[in-house]
Order: C-alpha cells, then structure tokens, then sequence
C-alpha cells in the first residue's frame, strides 16, 4: 500500500471542458480541449494523461484498468453521455474507482425478508473521462479528465488479484472444471488440480474457489423440464452403448419426472453372486435437484463394497418406496435379497414386507446410530455419552435374554419411557433384537470399517454438485472407479501369505477355498472354537465355554447327511460357521468344513469369473465349482516354494494347450449363451 493516505494525488482536467468534477453530475458540455502532455517518465509508467488517444472506448477501458490493476484497485463503467440531436450519439465516458459512489438504502417490504450485505462503495472520487472526437471522417477517444485520489486504502499486488474484476474462468477452464465435476471430486480438489497443470503456486489462480461454486451453481439453473428430458435421453444414450443397463422412471400427473432408477451391468452382474444382503441406505439427499437418493450396496467375497444399483424418489411415502423396490427386482431379474439392511424408516419397512415378503429385514446400525445425537442428546444431556456407552454394551451382548434385560434397565435408569424413538426401536424389536444386533451380522456389514467404506464410496458421487443428466454418468464413473479399485484389492488379497494359526486340517482347507477377507472371519471362529467344551446329548450337542458351568448353545448334526446347526444362527446370518458348531465337528474327527458350508459369495471367485458363471445347468455350474477349487488349491500349494510354483507353472502350460485343442460343442455354447442372456 502507498505510505500516503492520499493515495497518489494527481487530478488532470482539460480547462476547456466546462463540467463539474463531481460523479454525481448528469450534465453534459461542448468540449474543445487542448493537446496536453506530461513527461515522458509519466508515459513510460502507463499513466493516464490528458490528451492520450484510443481508437475505441474499449481500447481506454482496458488501458485504465491495466493501470488500476498496477495500482491496487478495479474499475468499473460508471456514466455515459451524448450531443442532443438525431444520430448524434455517444460522445462521452466515464470509468471510475470500483469504491466511487454510495449504495442506495433499500426500502422495506413488509413481510418481505430483506438481504442487506455491506457495500464496500465509500464515495471515491477517482475518475477518467474521455470524449468523442471525429475528424475527416475517422473517430478517436482522447482522455479529457483524470483523477487518482482514492479515500481508501489500496490493496497490494497479491491482493488486488481478488477483486471480482480480476476473476475469470476461461472457456478452456470451465470445461475443465465441469468434468471434474461429473468424476465427484470436490472443488478444493478441482482447485489443486487446476494449479498442477498451470503450474502455479496454490492460491494463485485467476479465479477462487467461491468463482467455481457458482460456476456449478450456474449448471443446475435449468428448466425442471428441459433437465428432465435431458436426463432420460442420457439414460437411452448409455442404454444403446450398453444394452445391459436397465433404467425405469415414472411420469407425475402433469408428465413431469417423479422417481428415476438404474443400474449398470456390472452391478447386475455383481448381484447375482453377492445380493444375497444388501444394504439400501436412503439417508441421503441429492442436492441438485433435492430429491432423496437410494443407494443399493452389498460386500463382495474380499469384503470390498460393490453397488447394484440407484433410486431418485421426488416424495418418501409407501408408494415411493414400494415401487423403488419393484424398479430394483424388476433390474436382478425378479431376484430379492436374502436380506436387506435399512435405515429406521417405518414407511420404508412397511414397503419391504409388501414387496419383498420372503427377505428378512434388519436395521443398519451405522444409519442408526447416526441419529442418536439428534434424538436424544437434548433430552440427556450431559448423561448421552453414558447412555452412549450402555447402548453399544447391550450392541455386543450375545444373549437375547440379558440384551433384554438390559434394554428394560436402560430405559429405565436413563428415563427414556416417553422417548419415541426408543419406543419405536423397541415396537420393532424384530429388527433389532438378537442375533441381528451382533457385530458379526453379514460378515462385517455393520462393522465401523465396513461402513466407512461404504460411505466413502457414496460420497465420491454425491460431492459434486452437478446436473441431474449428468450424475447417471457421473455414478458410472464412480462404479467403474470402484469395480477397477476391487480389482487391485483382490490381487493384493491373493498374494498376501495366510498364516494359519491352529494348525489343523479344517483351517488348511478353508484357507485354500475362501477368499483371505472371508478365511480371517472363519479363523476367529476356530481359534475360539478350542476354548469350548461340548457335551454330547440326546438330541444333539451342547458347546460352552470351558469357564462356564451353566447355558451354552444347542448344535444339531447329522454327519450322514453333512447337516449341522447352532442356536447362535451365526452361519445363517453371515455365511461363516460359528465356534460352537466347528468344535462338534472337530470333535466328531471332521478334518474339512463340510462344502455346503463354504458359500460360493465366499469362495476364491473373481468378478469377472462371475460374469461368465451363469449356467443353470446344475451339473454343470457344480463342475465349474470344482474345478475353481482345484485351481485355487493349486496355488496355494504351488506358492508354498519355487520348485513347486516351477513344476505348477510347467504342467498348467501343458495341460492348457491340450484343452484349447479340444473342440467346442456349438450346442453347448448356444445353451450357455441363452442362459447367459436369460439371466441378464
């Protein structure tokens, strides 16, 4: 800044141009001025001075703002003027400080919010004037008034680039800037990337991050309707590249859009194998169009979140829900989930028991627990942490009946009796009570990490702020951001060492045919299995832990018919045998998990194996199975030593060469193709 308060006072004015200097002044005077000049130091510096000639008026402009730039201030237009008479026209302008005049007090509306932002207009009077000059038929502007004294401060050179004057986004950057946007990344990311490739020191940028905020804004000031269409003709577009992916929506009485879902074909793909559960986590709203969003996801065999599919609804009522769901089945070909974990939604319960009666409906406890602090931080008050604490002891209580008690203790102790929403958990106690509530539920599924992951993936999409045509692709690139992420896991997976920690012939066997996600989840259940004690009994076993002297669990097995089943249904809920029927059949001299309980979501079989695996032929998918097995357990034997990877590698190749010489039946290929398509 200048160390004068003046701010650099220096008035030129053509004597012979009879007008007041004053901004305020409408009135308009014949000029004749004279040539005036300063010297030559004041020319080399770019300083206006009466006298100068531009050809245009546009040409003054940018000359005066280069120099008010320089300065530490912006200009703006501020007046022009004219001759009386026809045809005569403009013949004066003024450019003046971006702080000259007053802001004008608003009048009040009644009943009408009024937004009164302060102005940064302090009455400066810096100016520059030129005046129209027209001789032998050609035209020049020539500066016939000059002023530079500011009553305020100026700002310094790495200020004055924030003055909105000095903002611009490039039609190059903008296009940029709306495919960052369509990729879900946020705009401190769109910034950062912006200044790796202007090679530029963070901050210095032509534009700030509010300038790109609005820029999107700007991309979602639509026509509802014009958006609309937009946004199915995006869907038919992707629909005629990929004919796998399935999209449904509904008109609203006046034809306008009213709920919109998809799903891709690798999400369909994926859900043959892996929508056995399924979260649907509606807890979220698209901002663009401020519609809620349903997202369906589940946990493919290495644990890694995979997505089937989206839902827009324009209201949250039964209607909506239930023709979400009908749109979701409708896309898995008729196929509803074994289970489906939700948010505490009573509508959204009511929907699931109409249109999926046989899946069993659980809460998510994450989306739960999420609103805690909303439902009952005010009324405990400084006693919610405590509350807090007690709730995730009873969370990890395995039996029904002191989860029980100690939900009636709670309730109790901590005056919850007129709280709705422990009312409500409690009036759908089905959802909520045991074995569902235990932490093992659906491998993990509820788990912190798990639904982290889950979260993390949501909300790759959901931070960008972009068009409503735009977000089905911008959820495709986020899917296939995920399917190629899944990828690269699953190799990093397989080639971890498993350490086999009991050393018994059940663990090495399991360690060959699951994947290391769903083995690390087995594991824990056969080093705790040592730790119990069964019981052999009339009519099955009964398994304790060998500190107990009371309870336990009741394990039903059949050995002849390879059956086994525990009270605890920890299998039944997560596709993992539990402790206590893995010790009835160590004791029972089973030295291998019996297959039926190894699932196939479980076993080492990659998606895009997945994709190919589609026969009904039983017989046939059962021999394909098997031969997965076989060459999983290739593997883990072969990595054991080099001589064995040697000699694996050696007679794969052999054995390769002599299957690709064998000649394909074309009727077995018509028949796999039609299945293929039928399950599509």
């Amino acid at each position: 800044m200048s160390d004068d308060p003046g701010q650099m006072l220096l008035i030129y004015d053509d004597p012979s141009d009879q007008r007041s200097l004053s901004l305020d002044d409408a009135s308009s005077t014949e000029e004749s001025p004279d040539e005036t000049t300063l010297s030559l130091e004041a020319v080399h510096n770019a300083i206006p001075y009466l006298g100068q000639i531009f050809l245009t008026h546009d040409a003054a402009y940018e000359f005066y703002s280069t120099f008010a730039k320089r300065c530490g201030f912006s200009i703006r237009r501020h007046r022009t003027e004219g001759k009386d008479g026809v045809g005569k026209g403009l013949t004066r302008r003024y450019f003046v400080c971006h702080r000259a005049g007053n802001t004008p007090i608003k009048t009040l509306s009644e009943g009408k919010p009024q937004r009164n932002r302060r102005s940064s207009r302090c009455g400066c009077q810096a100016y520059l004037r030129i005046s129209k000059l027209t001789e032998l038929g050609s035209t020049e502007w020539r500066v016939t008034g000059f002023a530079n004294h500011h009553n305020h401060e100026l700002l310094e050179p790495n200020q004055v680039r924030f003055l909105p004057a000095y903002r611009s986004i490039s039609d190059a950057d903008k296009s940029r800037i709306l495919m960052f946007s369509k990729t879900g990344i946020s705009v401190q990311q769109m910034m950062r990337l912006l200044e790796l490739e202007k090679c530029v020191e963070p901050g210095f940028l032509p534009f700030t991050e509010k300038d790109v905020r609005n820029l999107l804004q700007s991309f979602k000031k639509l026509d509802p309707e014009d958006e609309n269409i937009d946004f199915l003709r995006m869907c038919q577009s992707i629909k005629e590249k990929d004919p796998n992916f399935k999209f449904e929506f509904t008109l609203d009485a006046n034809d306008k859009l009213e709920n919109i879902a998809w799903s891709y074909a690798s999400s369909i793909q994926s859900y043959e194998i892996f929508g056995d559960a399924v979260v649907f986590d509606t807890t979220h709203r698209l901002s663009a169009v401020e519609m809620p969003l349903g997202i369906w996801v589940g946990v493919n065999n290495y644990g890694v979140p995979c997505f089937f599919g989206c839902v827009l609804l324009r209201d949250e009522n039964l209607r909506s829900w239930s023709w979400a769901l009908q749109a979701f089945t409708g896309f898995m070909n008729g196929k509803a989930p074994q289970t489906i974990l939700t948010d505490h939604n009573m509508c959204l319960k009511e929907a699931i028991a109409g249109e999926m009666p046989a899946t069993k409906h659980a809460l998510c406890i994450w989306m739960v627990v999420g609103k805690f602090p909303s439902w009952f931080n005010a009324g405990l008050g400084e006693r919610y942490n405590d509350w807090k604490a007690e709730f995730y002891r009873l969370y990890h209580l395995e039996s029904v009946e002191e989860f029980e008690l100690g939900w009636r203790d709670m309730v109790n102790s901590f005056g919850l009796h007129t709280n709705r929403h422990i009312n409500n958990l409690y009036a759908s106690r089905s959802l909520w009570s045991l074995p569902y509530l235990r932490s093992h539920f659906l491998a993990g599924m509820t788990l912190t990490g798990r639904s982290k992951a889950i979260n993390a993936f949501i909300q790759r999409f959901l931070s960008a702020q972009t068009r409503l045509a735009h977000f089905v692709e911008q959820v495709a690139v986020a899917v296939d951001f995920k399917d190629q992420a899944t990828e690269q896991q699953t190799m990093q997976q397989n080639l971890q060492n498993i350490s086999l920690k009991t050393g018994a012939p059940m663990e090495s066997h399991a360690a060959s045919v699951l994947t290391p996600f769903a083995f690390s989840k087995l594991q824990e259940q056969l080093v705790l299995a040592a730790h119990y004690a069964s019981f052999q009994m009339d009519d099955g076993y009964l398994v304790r832990h060998h500190t107990k002297l009371d309870g336990g669990r009741k394990v039903y097995w059949v050995p002849q018919e390879g059956i086994i089943s525990c009270s605890c249904q920890l299998f039944e809920f997560s596709g993992f045998l539990c402790r206590h029927a893995l010790r009835v059949l160590s004791t029972g001299n089973c030295f291998q998990v019996p297959d039926r309980y190894l699932p196939l979501r479980w076993r080492r079989i990659s998606t895009s194996f997945s994709k190919t695996f589609r026969s009904n032929a039983e017989d046939h998918g059962e021999r394909v199975q098997l031969l997965q097995n076989l060459v999983s357990t290739l593997v883990s034997e072969s990595a054991k030593s080099k001589e064995r990877l040697d000699i694996a590698t050696e007679q794969t190749s052999i054995l390769l060469s002599r299957i690709r010489e064998q000649p394909v039946s074309s009727l077995a290929l018509r028949d796999i193709s039609s299945s293929v398509q039928r399950n599509f």
